[in-house]
């Protein structure tokens, strides 16, 4: 059996995808996130349009992930609050349709979990950012293309980002908090 028929290689003790070129498949993904609001409570909310390409290298320490998440997608589940964060006070979503991400290494791993450094750039501001990705497995699809399953976290401070929008509250604390926990998870699937 060839390495493409079988979809896997061995990496130290793990079944890991044949190198190649993976695009994220739109439906198999959820870009979401969590974010306080009112210190107390918290939002959940996902980005219902993102691409991903993701390069797996023929040794896999050397892989990299390009994305980019369409701002103007976001959902929260209330359509003022969805409506808000994508006006200037926030994403700026007509100014700016986009984030994007580019991996600039693999800083670590350890057995499925990998440490992923990278460059987040919101609102033409790019900043340095560490995501968590856990291998979920490889396979193949009933159409024999090689596949792999990913979720990849990170926590961010959204000021860094120009993201400052805010409103005190009489009882003390603000309406939404800096902190935001990116929750991502996919399939991507072998292009080439």
């Amino acid at each position: 059996m060839t390495e493409s028929a079988v979809g896997t290689r061995k990496f130290d003790g793990l079944d890991i995808p044949v190198a190649g070129t993976y695009v994220l498949d739109a439906a198999h993904k959820r870009v979401g996130f969590v974010a306080r609001h009112l210190v107390v409570a918290k939002v959940r909310g996902q980005f219902a349009e993102a691409t991903a390409t993701i390069t797996v290298g023929e040794d896999p320490l050397q892989s990299s992930v390009t994305a980019s998440i369409n701002t103007q997608s976001i959902e929260t589940g209330q359509v003022d609050r969805d409506n808000h964060l994508r006006s200037g006070d926030f994403f700026e979503s007509e100014k700016y349709p986009t984030m994007e991400f580019r991996s600039t290494g693999i800083k670590s791993h350890a057995g499925a979990e990998f440490v992923l450094d990278g460059e987040l750039t919101i609102k033409d501001v790019t900043k340095p950012v560490e995501l968590t990705v856990e291998f979920d497995g490889a396979a193949v699809n009933g159409y024999g293309k090689s596949l792999f399953a990913f979720t990849a976290t990170t926590e961010i401070d959204r000021e860094d980002w120009g993201l400052t929008w805010n409103m005190a509250l009489e009882s003390g604390g603000v309406m939404v908090g800096k902190k935001v926990k990116i929750e991502i998870e996919g399939e991507a699937i072998r292009q080439d």
